[in-house]
């Protein structure tokens, strides 16, 4: 059982709260898309409301990479969303952040610098370890209480996620639990259950697919995206070199082999596309499973309109649907189709529910509203829908109540 802001006392309590903001960074350092951040409003503002001491915690970007930035813009920016100052200290865990958070008044929030500029942060660790991190054993004595919202973070084991929920009292925030509340109840909701599996994250869809099949979840997977493309490699599709050769320079060849065995095993419940369409003199062309290969040079890039209608008549007699992975390259005004028009026709499904990351920013991009959950997660909600635990819920499951 986990504790919820519904059982904290929050007036004058010194609250470390992490979030996850980590957002896309413009060239010139600034927020590329706050959308992350507006999902912790909620919870941020409902405890400085109730006069709470607020510390934030978060990472953003990884080392090396463009978007490895300080928070301040992150600060800026929730001052403008909680519609009061947020300060922001450039610290974790030094003498600097310990004054800050001890600094704090009533209805107070400061942003902490980037978790992941201190190396232990970017190292995975078990609870009872994370604890007696630099990290956690530097920020802790100054907290009287942890609150977990990063979801989208919590299938890692990371001190700031699984540490401080050891030493200290911990809650879920807002997001966290209701994600808990949806995701946590797949094997729960209405039947028929469909699986929508997209994207080019080919091993971690495989291994959705298995599992739930595996388990009696799913009645149907429907396959697209680089997923779909090896699944039609795998039931002997040429798809010709363009596709076959992005899907080896990706290192998904054993994919295929793997996408067959579930073909083999459950071949039944596994929709596969009916038609791809390329790039073909500059404009989309549709060609069926039996017209392929295409042309040298082109490669499958979306789902075909016949798939388009196969696959919703399947979403007519849905009771639930999980979507993960878009369906093309959606980025591609030309290739947006078969995403826009599948995605849309699940908004009709009693249960609807996305499973965040790629699939939620392609939503975001399309305008397609209407479902039933949009996850903040993309790896985490994947643990979720396949009924595995995760290292940051089971720290907050495991950790010291504020009674003991």
């Amino acid at each position: 059982m986990i504790d919820t802001l519904d059982d904290l006392d929050v007036e004058g309590t010194t609250v470390g709260v992490r979030v996850d903001v980590n957002s896309p960074i413009d060239d010139d350092g600034s927020l590329a898309d706050d959308a992350r951040l507006r999902a912790h409003v909620d919870t941020l503002s409902e405890l400085v409301e109730r006069g709470g001491r607020v510390a934030v915690l978060a990472h953003q970007g990884r080392p090396g990479g463009d978007d490895f930035v300080s928070l301040a813009p992150h600060a800026d920016r929730l001052s403008v969303l909680l519609d009061r100052p947020v300060e922001y200290v450039d610290a974790t865990f030094t003498d600097a952040a310990r004054q800050a958070v001890r600094s704090l008044d009533n209805g107070e929030c400061v942003v902490l610098e980037n978790t992941r500029f201190y190396s232990e942060e970017y190292m995975e660790f078990d609870p009872e370890r994370a604890a007696r991190t630099h990290l956690v054993e530097g920020l802790a004595p100054v907290l009287d209480a942890y609150v977990n919202d990063a979801f989208a973070a919590a299938h890692r084991s990371q001190p700031s996620l699984v540490g401080f929920p050891t030493v200290l009292p911990g809650y879920a925030g807002r997001v966290m639990e209701s994600e808990l509340d949806v995701l946590g109840t797949i094997e729960e909701t209405p039947e028929p259950r469909v699986y929508v599996i997209g994207g080019a994250k080919v091993p971690d869809s495989i291994d959705v697919a298995w599992s739930v099949l595996e388990k009696g979840l799913a009645d149907h997977v429907l396959t697209a995206g680089v997923v779909g493309n090896v699944f039609l490699i795998a039931d002997e599709v040429d798809l010709g070199d363009a596709s076959s050769d992005f899907i080896y320079e990706q290192g998904y060849w054993d994919e295929i082999d793997r996408a067959q065995d579930l073909l083999d095993a459950y071949g039944d419940r596994i929709a596969l596309p009916r038609d791809v369409a390329v790039e073909r003199d500059g404009d989309r062309h549709e060609l069926a499973v039996n017209a392929l290969p295409p042309r040298d040079g082109e490669a499958a890039m979306d789902i075909g309109h016949s798939t388009l209608a196969y696959y919703e008549r399947i979403l007519e007699d849905a009771g639930t649907v999980i979507l993960n992975g878009p369906a093309g390259v959606f980025e591609d005004e030309t290739f947006e189709t078969g995403t826009k028009e599948l995605y849309g026709a699940a908004t009709s499904v009693p249960m609807s529910i996305v499973g965040g990351g790629d699939t939620a920013s392609a939503l975001r991009q399309l305008g397609v509203e209407g479902f039933s959950h949009v996850s903040t997660g993309g790896g985490a909600a994947l643990r979720m829908l396949t009924a595995e635990p995760l290292p940051a819920v089971t720290a907050l499951e495991n950790g010291p109540r504020a009674n003991d």
